[in-house]
């Protein structure tokens, strides 16, 4: 079979097509790639800080056009491409230092002479598997501490994001089979799991599920991070404007197409008609600049399918819901109110433009309601006392809590991860996905004996 990558914005511009390599072929690519690991670990810190080095260079070098190709593979607003492309050779540089950094720690013997130590070392194979809608950074964010610590890796992208991975492969110019970029769908993903030595995914619940049960079934260290249902708090003391901008930029940003955006939007007490006024005016304002097309067919009738099921369960369009008459898989920003509790707008993640306004009378029943989820990743809250938003964070479960700014911001040097469902295992990003890709050692080195 063929594995296909469209344009979302133009529907007939293909922009690459590649045959599927099959199971075999992944298994032969992860055979190559462990007997090229050691090699690339005993390189050494400075090779692999240099190599590391030279992909961040190389991503810089080539921003245009790798910024041109994340608008045109995956649909996402150019200003937000940009960003995306000088966020992957940030990450790149961050853990290019990260081989020079201490692998383990001496300790003191509990009794008598000897040496005792921690030693981190790298588990052989890295097996990643990648969504779209972040086609060049998430990618990067998983293979970047895999290799800083000693890895090779392998990366199945997901179909859509196909032309961006092969891309970043060439950009990167390692040493061949230290990484390695193999397109596919599900055989290929249960190959790669089936075969490596670590694994990351990220991606929908459903597949997330099964690849945390295949990989735990073989005693292999696996991290996944799944669905998202995302709230964001609006107290009465809260800048209304400022507020409304920030959720708004996390409903529309990308069409909503990331694991962080914003999809209920909780208003306490007072605030809940003027954050409504507010939030409809900013939503109407977002054009293809900041919100876009959403990834194909598909996502775009099962979105206007959802708000069609709610309007006929008695919620309300207070803006957008609409599918523009023009080509590419576009949907407008939406708001609803009136959203019944057990709908699943309500329950479950759309990965759309597509936000429910719910009212609450207090901070206690505003928590309550963002606390009811099966799976949470990012929570705002807007405020202007620092009391209120410290006391929300204590209480809130999620895995990121961001105070007077959008749900939808990510900071690549500290622990990503979520909720409940939203996460399984160690976090990304930062030391801990360094931790995660390497395993500790305990050793003792006790006298040898003699004079």
């Amino acid at each position: 079979m063929t594995i296909t990558s469209y344009n979302p914005a133009d529907p007939a511009d293909l922009v690459v097509a590649v045959e599927e390599p099959g199971a075999e072929a992944v298994r032969a690519a992860v055979g190559r790639a462990r007997a090229a690991q050691p090699g690339w670990l005993a390189a050494g810190a400075g090779a692999r800080s240099a190599a590391l080095g030279r992909i961040a260079e190389a991503v810089e070098a080539n921003a245009e056009e790798l910024a041109a190709l994340i608008v045109r593979e995956v649909g996402k607003p150019h200003a937000e491409a940009r960003g995306e492309v000088a966020r992957t050779a940030a990450i790149w540089r961050y853990y290019a230092q990260a081989p020079y950094a201490p692998s383990g720690a001496v300790h003191e013997t509990a009794a008598g002479p000897g040496l005792l130590l921690t030693r981190r070392r790298p588990y052989g194979v890295a097996g990643l598997i990648a969504p779209w809608n972040f086609p060049l950074a998430i990618p990067s964010w998983k293979a970047a501490p895999a290799l800083a610590v000693g890895n090779t890796a392998v990366l199945k992208p997901a179909p859509e994001a196909t032309a961006c991975a092969l891309r970043l492969a060439e950009l990167a110019g390692l040493p061949e089979d230290v990484f390695t970029v193999l397109p596919g769908g599900a055989e290929e993903g249960a190959a790669l799991v089936d075969t490596v030595d670590v694994v990351s995914f990220t991606g929908s619940t459903g597949v997330g599920r099964v690849v945390v049960r295949a990989a735990t079934g073989r005693g292999v260290p696996v991290q996944a991070e799944l669905g998202g249902l995302n709230a964001a708090l609006v107290l009465p003391d809260a800048d209304i404007e400022q507020a409304a901008g920030h959720i708004a930029a996390a409903i529309a940003g990308y069409a909503g197409q990331k694991c962080t955006a914003t999809s209920r939007v909780i208003a306490v007490g007072a605030a809940y008609e003027p954050l409504r006024d507010a939030l409809v005016k900013a939503l109407a304002l977002a054009d293809d600049a900041v919100c876009g097309p959403v990834i194909n067919a598909a996502a775009r009738d099962r979105l206007t399918d959802a708000v069609a099921s709610a309007v006929g369960g008695g919620a309300t369009v207070l803006t957008g819901g609409r599918v523009p008459e023009r080509d590419g898989w576009y949907v407008e920003p939406t708001l609803l109110g009136g959203v019944p509790a057990e709908h699943p707008l309500a329950r479950e993640e759309f990965f759309g433009p597509i936000a429910v306004l719910h009212a609450a009378a207090d901070l206690d029943e505003a928590i309550a309601l963002a606390n009811d989820t099966p799976h949470s990743l990012s929570t705002s809250v807007h405020s202007r006392s620092l009391d209120v938003a410290l006391a929300a964070a204590d209480r809130l479960d999620a895995g990121m809590i961001r105070i007077n700014a959008p749900s939808s911001g990510v900071d690549f040097h500290l622990p990503f991860g979520g909720a409940k469902g939203a996460s399984h295992g160690e976090r990304e990003q930062g030391q801990a996905a360094l931790d995660f890709y390497a395993v500790s050692r305990t050793i003792s080195v006790l006298p040898g004996g003699g004079a």
